[in-house]
């Protein structure tokens, strides 16, 4: 009989833990439910990458580093530059030495469509000069460069440059004049002289005395910039 009952006594011990632990348990899912659900942050937005806006340099050995490393030269020094001043801008530098400008004019449509500059550094004549080919033809063909990169919609900077004198008065007045007559008619700056910061120190030039050293880019460079800087402030604000 006491064991019977003892029996007994256990299965009502235990029916009554199994009872309180689902009532425990009902309990806490209950208050679960109500508890409010911590909201799970999303994803932080990934900025828009601003679309690079392109600079497209047409110049000659000057802008094409002769003699040195490309990126040694002042147009690859520019776009180091806005890299690290953090700028929206790429640079295409399709400058060739021995270029003329009957050359950059052949080429420039092409790289117009190719690239859809919205700047274009326009660096051409010296070899014009140097080959005493004539200024109404380097004129007419520094008009046309300049018409044509305006009219696919890109603001341009005109950048001359000056022969030696032994070419004689009337040449290189002309030659220089070439270069004010077609940014005043376009209406477009013009940066008179490439070479200006280094042009009276024989140590910045290389042994043919024509190109500029390695040391002398950075100089170049913070010339042409400061040309270049009022021209890419105005593009931003398109």
């Amino acid at each position: 009989m006491q064991e019977t009952v003892r029996a007994l006594t256990s299965q009502l011990l235990a029916f009554v833990l199994l009872f309180m632990i689902g009532i425990t348990a009902i309990g806490i899912s209950a208050a679960q439910a109500k508890a409010p659900v911590a909201a799970v942050p999303a994803a932080a937005a990934v900025p828009t990458v601003a679309k690079l806006k392109t600079m497209l340099v047409l110049g000659d050995s000057l802008s094409a580093a002769y003699g040195i490393s490309v990126q040694q030269g002042w147009v690859m020094q520019m776009a180091a530059r806005l890299r690290a001043e953090k700028r929206p801008w790429q640079v295409q530098n399709i400058s060739i030495s021995g270029e003329t400008t009957a050359g950059g004019r052949a080429r420039l449509a092409k790289a117009l469509a190719l690239h859809k500059p919205a700047l274009v550094l326009i660096a051409l004549g010296a070899n014009d000069g140097l080959r005493g080919l004539p200024t109404e033809v380097l004129q007419a063909n520094l008009l046309a460069m300049v018409e044509a990169s305006k009219a696919s919609g890109a603001q341009v900077l005109l950048i001359g440059i000056r022969i030696p004198p032994n070419y004689g008065p009337d040449y290189t007045r002309a030659f220089e004049l070439a270069f004010k007559t077609v940014a005043s008619a376009e209406k477009v700056p013009l940066l008179p002289f490439l070479l200006e910061p280094i042009a009276r120190d024989d140590l910045a030039f290389q042994a043919d005395r024509l190109h500029p050293t390695a040391a002398a880019q950075a100089a170049l460079e913070k010339h042409v910039f400061a040309a270049v800087l009022p021209l890419i402030a105005n593009a931003s604000k398109k």
